[in-house]
């Protein structure tokens, strides 16, 4: 089922909270969405799961409007919300029995339902105690449970793993990327290497605009404008006749030896062109040895900050 965004905007007097945004995320794919605090993800989130109105724009889920058939949409999202908001004096089963019922879950079907996501998100350990009696780990666990209890059409996840310890962690990004496969998931956290582990695509919102929008591949091409290699030739005599060798090559722009390694170079590729052939065939041509070809990306974190720097 996928979510439309038509220019979303969402005002607090004077301040644009989200400035008129547009994107479609579809079924079948989890949407990694980012953003500095005050960027504008959470207000989205919220606006998508019909939890806040919109000051301007729309928000169509399946083909509904967000500003008419709010009941219908609510029944097929499933929200984890920043702040997980649970009752600590209630027992783990017994709390999940009262969200089905809540989603309307068929009772003949809640005990079956409740039991598959005990063991979908590791609760089966914990899952007679108290929600007050939990790690912050483990209610964050319940917190997955209660937002997929009914099987919803869509995910809507804000930091689904705070508080999750690293093996945690490893479970839900693989829960997460299996759901991704029959669900849309939108997915925000602020921890990178879980977006590239989880999400087929990344979206980075700051001061309530999308400054990027792509795979962490073409996020990193966008980024870097062009090829840049690091390169190892040994067997090659001196070394200006080889950096003057690699700069005769059409393709290469700069070539910048490693001070500390005689036989190390980056080579800056001009635009839309690779280096790496050529270089591969003068070396064959010269009897030299190539002993390394790296291409050197752009972190993630590198593009997150330039684009989110003001």
């Amino acid at each position: 089922m996928s979510i439309v965004v038509e220019n979303l905007t969402k005002k607090y007097g004077t301040q644009r909270a989200v400035d008129n945004i547009s994107f479609e995320v579809k079924t079948g794919e989890v949407l990694g969405f980012l953003g500095p605090n005050g960027a504008g993800k959470t207000t989205t989130m919220k606006i998508i799961t019909c939890f806040m109105a919109p000051s301007d724009g729309d928000i169509k889920v399946g083909g509904l409007s967000i500003h008419e058939h709010q009941d219908e949409i609510k029944k097929k999202i499933g929200y984890l919300p920043e702040n997980n908001p649970l009752y600590y004096d209630m027992l783990v089963l017994d709390y999940l029995e009262f969200v089905a019922n809540l989603q309307g879950v068929p009772k003949e079907k809640i005990q079956k339902r409740i039991a598959e996501m005990v063991v979908m998100t590791g609760l089966n350990v914990e899952k007679h105690k108290k929600i007050g009696e939990l790690s912050k780990g483990y209610r964050q666990r319940v917190g997955l449970a209660q937002a997929m209890i009914h099987d919803p059409e869509i995910l809507i996840l804000d930091e689904p793993t705070t508080g999750l310890d690293p093996n945690q962690i490893v479970e839900i990004r693989k829960l997460i990327k299996e759901l991704g496969k029959e669900k849309t998931v939108v997915l925000s956290t602020h921890i990178l290497p879980e977006v590239e582990a989880t999400c087929d695509r990344i979206m980075i919102i700051n001061n309530g605009k999308i400054v990027a929008d792509g795979t962490s591949d073409m996020l990193r091409k966008q980024a870097q404008g062009q090829e840049i290699l690091r390169v190892q030739i040994s067997e090659a005599g001196d070394r200006d006749s080889v950096i003057s060798s690699l700069s005769g090559l059409e393709s290469v722009a700069l070539v910048d030896p490693v001070e500390d390694n005689n036989n190390t170079f980056i080579i800056n590729s001009n635009e839309n062109l690779s280096s790496r052939k050529p270089i591969f065939n003068l070396c064959v041509l010269n009897n030299w040895v190539l002993t390394e070809m790296t291409p050197i990306e752009t972190k993630l974190e590198d593009i997150f900050r330039e684009l989110t720097t003001n």
